[in-house]
């Protein structure tokens, strides 16, 4: 399996506060941005999986309002978050 909690446990500790914040929006789209490239190359393999698409389309607007919610709270954060996971903003 590609996401145990081990990965989950070091993708909190480096993004979040500690190994176990799960909660803050920081991890949550470093959790997101993990699990959307790990769909985008199984979709690059795998382009009539229908099913496979629907989840990553469906984590992407997750992760998209979860950073419009940090973009509006607290614009530092966001910034930081972003320029860390090399997203294009």
């Amino acid at each position: 399996m590609y996401l145990t909690s081990e990965v989950k446990k070091d993708i909190f500790k480096e993004n979040g506060k500690n190994e176990f914040d799960s909660g803050s929006p920081e991890s949550q789209v470093a959790l997101f941005t993990y699990r959307i490239k790990h769909l985008t190359e199984h979709m690059k393999e795998n382009h009539k999986d229908l099913g496979t698409k629907r989840a990553l389309m469906q984590l992407v607007g997750k992760r998209k309002k979860m950073l419009a919610y940090m973009k509006e709270q607290d614009i530092e954060r966001y910034r930081a978050i972003v320029k860390k996971l090399g997203l294009r903003k």
